[in-house]
């Protein structure tokens, strides 16, 4: 498995020279996030004059298109996670890539998950495996075992995740019945690291590349009176109705902390609808302050919520810049060829893979989200090989609201779903706590 650093040349560079120079591989797969699959392969070949003989053709699209792709003559055949299931069905024993590249290992990490499964059921008839990722284990090291699995069928972490979690785990956060996080026991990290050293090669660009200065620039954004107040009864009114926090559970925890970014963005949705109400105006003030400041440069914006993409665009449609939404290809060249000045993207579609260090090098977060896997991997779209100016990561956050908490998560280099829960709970009992005593006072 290889950790970052222009992983993607890295792995063409090796298939052609297995391939033509020592004869050993004949027909490649790689499998990849939806957009990595429909531009970063493909274009990082055509990039270097020593891959130029190598012919990648991308299994994607419609039933018809992809069964044309895999019987046109290739070298590599790229194809989108979401299929994997399919493909696998496809072949079933007939299966015709002796090497297989797995971009973004990572989210292969759910061991019960279909893709996971599928891949485990073709592991033995494949010759070769590589697995590329930049966030290896972003909730601790018990997402491995289903990443090391699929390298070496189980030999090295236990052949089934059970038998690893009670080798190496102990149960964290619980209920009665549920588990809902484990802790590694002691010494367990370094054994890991030790049983997987000798197939796992960890690079990191500033180690062997003159690299940029990472700037990270927050803004924190003050409610007006009106709409701090709303929040504060938004924030009341949610938390009161949990008769104990001590029994709060993911779903609910999501569920809870979801509203209240929604607030913090300025809009929220309407009870199991996908309209939505604006509740204020005060963050978005606060982006078109941050993009007139920047005087033209451009800036890749990450949003959060399907409103606040409808949001920002209502806003940027005053500012007569060239605003694009990435969802293709085209909207990537157009990025990187200068021709947008802004470009909106939600960090789950634009966090892999995806080479747009040359359009330019601001990075807005209009919403913070928990997923520490996300926010890393979507800053290293600009923040990586190739970007030549210094990358601003400025983060717009609502003070004294959840986009706080969420921050000091991210700093903390931890974010999990224990850290969703121990921030909510201490809201929690802060706000019920207040409330107890405006009632005593009254």
């Amino acid at each position: 498995m290889i950790w970052a650093c222009g992983k993607t040349v890295i792995t063409l560079t090796a298939i052609n020279d297995l391939k033509y120079n020592r004869f050993l591989i004949h027909k490649v797969l790689v499998i990849a996030p939806k957009k990595v699959a429909e531009d970063t392969w493909t274009r990082e070949q055509e990039k270097w004059e020593h891959l130029q003989k190598l012919r990648v053709i991308a299994v994607l699209g419609s039933l018809s298109k992809r069964v044309k792709a895999l019987n046109t003559p290739a070298d590599i055949y790229v194809i989108n996670r979401e299929n994997v299931e399919w493909l696998v069905d496809y072949y079933k024993n007939d299966w015709p890539f002796d090497m297989v590249i797995i971009d973004e290992l990572s989210s292969f990490k759910n061991a019960n998950s279909k893709r996971f499964k599928a891949m485990k059921r073709i592991r033995p008839l494949i010759k070769r495996i590589v697995g590329l990722t930049g966030t290896p284990a972003p909730n601790g090291y018990i997402d491995l075992w289903s990443q090391i699995y699929l390298l070496d069928q189980g030999e090295r972490l236990e052949p089934y995740i059970t038998h690893y979690r009670q080798k190496y785990f102990e149960p964290d956060k619980r209920n009665r019945d549920v588990v809902f996080t484990y802790k590694a026991k002691d010494k367990s990290v370094e054994v890991i690291k030790n049983k997987i050293s000798d197939i796992c090669i960890s690079l990191s660009a500033k180690d062997y590349l003159d690299m940029p200065k990472l700037i990270v620039d927050t803004k924190y954004v003050q409610l007006d009176s009106k709409a701090k107040y709303m929040y504060e009864v938004f924030e009341r009114e949610m938390f009161l109705q949990i008769e104990n926090e001590d029994e709060i559970d993911a779903t609910s925890a999501a569920a809870l902390t979801n509203k209240l970014l929604q607030f913090s963005n300025g809009a929220v949705y309407k009870q199991d609808s996908n309209e939505f109400v604006e509740v204020h105006k005060c963050k978005i003030e606060a982006f078109k302050e941050l993009i007139e400041s920047l005087q033209g440069q451009p800036a890749l914006v990450f949003y959060s919520f399907k409103h606040d993409l409808d949001r920002l665009q209502k806003a940027l449609k005053s500012m007569k810049l060239r605003v694009g939404v990435l969802k293709s290809s085209e909207d990537i060249a157009k990025w990187n060829n200068k021709e947008l000045d802004i470009l909106l993207a939600h960090p789950a579609s634009a966090a892999y893979g995806l080479n747009l260090q040359d359009g330019g090098n601001h990075i807005i977060w209009f919403g913070l989200n928990w997923s520490l896997e996300l926010y890393k991997q979507a800053n290293a779209r600009l923040y990586r090989q190739g970007q030549k100016e210094s990358v601003f990561v400025h983060q717009l956050v609502t003070a004294d609201s959840e986009d706080e908490d969420v921050l000091v998560a991210l700093d903390d280099k931890d974010v999990n779903q224990n850290k969703l829960l121990e921030s909510l709970k201490a809201r929690i009992k802060k706000v019920k706590g207040a409330s107890s005593l405006n009632e005593m006072s009254n």
